[in-house]
């Protein structure tokens, strides 16, 4: 089992920053991919960022494009989700996932995905 941690949350004006970080440790020697997605009430969870381990690959919603950048260090075993120019759109609670060889499903999916961070609450105020 994958054990991932999230620090970094707050609260911020729009048009500030926030940096997210997340640490995996326990059985991370098949993941390969770690992936950002926020939710808020009453709506699914949605993909926000992604990045391969080894080949740093990365991945982003349509949505934050430009704005947030993911980065993934293999031998820390960690990866942080830098958001600039925020929005009051971009508040939620965001998670950090970890992605296992021989997964199923897309990595844009919450379902592609077998190891969850408790979430960190992230407000952007307008």
């Amino acid at each position: 089992q994958v054990q991932l941690v999230e620090s970094g949350g707050g609260a911020v004006q729009a048009g500030g920053s926030l940096r997210l970080s997340c640490a995996a440790s326990g059985r991370i020697f098949s993941v390969y991919v770690m992936g950002w997605f926020r939710q808020v009430p009453g709506k699914d969870r949605e993909f926000v960022a992604a990045v391969s381990w080894s080949a740093h690959n990365e991945h982003y919603a349509d949505s934050v494009r430009g704005r947030f950048t993911v980065s993934g260090d293999n031998a820390k075993k960690t990866v942080d989700l830098q958001m600039n120019s925020l929005k009051p759109e971009d508040t939620g609670v965001y998670y950090c996932a970890s992605r296992s060889m021989g997964s199923s499903g897309s990595h844009y999916s919450p379902d592609g995905y077998d190891g969850w961070g408790q979430g960190t609450q992230v407000t952007v105020s307008a």
